[in-house]
C-alpha cells in the first residue's frame, strides 16, 4: 500500500506534488479502479496518493456560450446520469455511465478516471470518442495543454499523459437538433460487468439523409476505435434498413478483437455487428432511449453533495490520525491511514456489522453511506473518512435499539427476507437510501437500487417484496 496520503487544497498543489513525486504518485478521486491496483501491487512504484476530492468546483457540469459541455474531474457516473443536460444533450454518455457497475460505484468512480485508466473495455471512453472529446491537461513545466481523446491512447491502459500531469477539463460538442446518438453494451450481466463489446453511434442528419456519422467500438482492439468504413460508407446515405445492415457489416470487419475469458473472438465480431445493427435501427425509429429511466436511482438520497461538511485537507503518513463520525459519534483512529474504509470500520471502530464479501467492489455487502451517498466501503480509502459523515448498518436504527429498527430491517425480518444474512447489512443500507428518494419505489426503481448488491440464497424474491413492504410505511 501507500505510505504517505495527502489531501489537496487546490489543483496548484496537485500539481505541484506531482511535479516532484511523479511516477511515485497517483491521484484519487473515487478510487475505485486504483484501490483493487494496489490490492494486486500493480504499483510497487507508487508511495503517495494525492487525494483531490474535496477540491472545491472539480464536480461541475456545464454547457458554455459555445455550446461545449464540460465536465470536471471530479464528474461521476451518477452526476452524468443525474444531469439534465447530459441525458438531453449528451445521452451517448448518459447511456454509458448508467451502464457502469452499480450504483455505489457510480456514486465514487469518475468519468475522469474511467478515461485515464485507458482500457479498451471502459465504456465512457467509446461515448465520448464518438462525441469527439478533449482533455485539457495540465502540469508545472508545460502549463496547459489539450488533446483530442482520439489521439490520446498509445494502447491498452497507456496514454500520452505525462506523469507530471493532471487531467482538468473534459469538453465536447452538445448534440446539435438535427443528431441522434446512442451507446450500447453486451456484457455478462445487467450490472456489475465488464463490456464483452460496446458501440456508441452519433449521426447527423438531414431529415434521414446522413450527413456525417461517428461509430466508435470497445473491447474489441488494444485501444477504443472508429469504424471508419462504416461511417464513410454511411455519409450521405438515407438512414434505411439495407444502409444500415452494410454499415453493420463494415463495422464488424474493424474489430481486431482477442479470445479471453469473457469471449471469443468470432463471437465479439458476430455480436458487435448486431449490436451495431440494434443502435442504428434505434435511431431510425427514434427509440434509442428505450430501457433508459427517465428519473434514474443513484442513491445519493433527497440531496447530495460532493464535498465533505469539514474542512480536513491534510497530509497523512504513518502518524496521522484520522478524526470522523460514524453513525454520530466522533471516532479517533491512529496510523490507520493505509488500508480501506471497510477495515478501518471493520477492524479499527469494531463495527462488524458492515461485512467483507469479495473486496473489490462486486458484492456490495459492505455498503455504507459516506457524505450522504452510498458507497462500497472496500473501495475508499480509509485517510477518507477524515471529517466525514458516516452511517454503517449499526447507524440505521434510533439510538441503536432493536426497538427502533429502521422501517427496512423490519419488513426484513417479517417478510424472512435472509437466510445465511451475509449479504443482508448490504441490502438493508441500499434499500434505506433508496427510500429517501422514493416515497413509493416502483418493482423496477428496487431492482435498480439493489443492482450493486449480490445474495447467493434467497433468489431476491422476499428481498423486493421486504423493500416493498418496507416503502408503505
Amino acid at each position: 500500500m501507500w505510505d504517505d496520503y495527502i489531501c489537496a487544497k487546490d489543483t496548484d498543489e496537485v500539481i505541484q506534488l506531482l511535479s516532484i513525486k511523479r511516477e511515485q504518485a497517483r491521484i484519487v478521486a473515487g478510487a475505485t479502479d486504483l484501490i483493487l491496483e494496489f490490492e494486486h501491487d500493480l504499483h510497487p512504484e507508487v508511495n503517495t496518493l494525492i487525494d483531490i476530492s474535496r477540491i472545491p468546483g472539480l464536480d461541475k457540469i456545464y454547457i458554455s456560450d459555445n455550446n461545449m459541455i464540460h465536465l470536471g474531474p471530479l464528474v461521476t457516473h451518477n452526476h452524468c446520469v443525474g444531469s439534465k443536460l447530459i441525458r438531453e444533450k449528451a445521452y451517448p454518455l448518459a447511456r454509458a455511465c448508467w451502464e457502469v457497475g452499480a450504483p455505489q460505484i457510480r456514486n465514487r468512480g469518475t468519468v475522469a478516471g474511467n478515461l485515464l485508466t485507458a482500457s479498451p473495455a471502459n465504456d465512457t471512453i467509446t461515448a465520448l470518442m464518438a462525441l469527439d472529446a478533449h482533455l485539457v491537461l495540465k502540469s508545472v513545466s508545460g502549463g496547459e495543454r489539450t488533446v483530442k481523446l482520439g489521439d490520446f491512447y498509445t494502447g491498452v491502459r497507456k496514454s500520452i499523459m505525462q506523469s507530471d500531469e493532471m487531467l482538468i477539463d473534459i469538453w465536447f460538442h452538445a448534440i446539435q437538433e438535427n443528431q441522434r446518438g446512442t451507446f450500447i453494451k453486451l456484457a455478462l450481466r445487467r450490472a456489475q460487468a465488464i463490456s464483452i463489446v460496446n458501440v456508441a453511434i452519433l449521426l447527423s442528419l438531414d431529415d434521414l439523409n446522413i450527413r456525417s456519422a461517428a461509430i466508435t467500438l470497445g473491447a474489441v482492439a488494444p485501444t477504443i476505435i472508429h469504424a471508419t468504413k462504416a461511417e464513410s460508407y454511411l455519409q450521405g446515405k438515407d438512414l434505411k434498413e439495407e444502409n444500415i445492415a452494410q454499415a453493420a457489416l463494415l463495422t464488424m470487419e474493424a474489430a481486431r478483437p482477442i479470445d479471453d475469458i469473457r469471449a471469443s473472438a468470432s463471437y465479439r465480431r458476430e455480436m458487435l455487428r448486431i449490436l451495431t445493427f440494434r443502435g442504428l435501427r434505434s435511431l431510425l425509429t427514434n427509440k434509442m432511449k428505450d430501457g433508459f429511466p427517465q428519473d434514474p436511482i443513484l442513491l445519493w438520497g433527497k440531496e447530495f453533495s460532493q464535498s465533505p461538511t469539514r474542512n480536513s485537507c491534510t497530509v497523512y503518513s504513518s502518524g496521522s490520525d484520522i478524526n470522523t463520525r460514524i453513525n454520530g459519534k466522533d471516532y479517533f483512529f491512529h496510523k490507520a491511514h493505509k488500508k480501506t474504509l471497510l477495515r478501518l470500520l471493520r477492524e479499527d471502530a469494531e463495527l462488524i456489522g458492515t461485512k467483507e464479501g469479495c473486496a473489490e467492489g462486486e458484492c456490495g455487502a459492505c455498503t455504507v453511506f459516506l457524505d450522504g451517498k452510498a458507497v462500497m466501503a472496500c473501495l475508499v480509502p480509509a485517510a477518507r473518512a477524515h471529517g466525514a459523515e458516516i452511517v454503517t448498518i449499526e447507524g440505521l436504527s434510533e439510538n441503536g435499539t432493536s426497538q427502533g429498527l429502521h422501517p427496512v430491517q423490519h419488513a426484513f425480518i417479517q417478510e424472512d427476507a435472509v437466510q445465511c444474512g451475509y449479504c443482508s447489512p448490504g441490502f438493508i443500507m441500499s434499500a434505506a437510501k433508496l427510500l429517501e428518494e422514493r416515497i413509493n419505489p416502483t418493482h423496477n426503481e428496487i431492482q435498480q437500487a439493489i443492482t450493486g448488491n449480490l445474495c447467493r440464497c434467497t433468489g431476491y424474491l422476499k428481498i423486493i417484496k421486504a423493500i416493498e413492504k418496507a416503502s408503505f410505511r
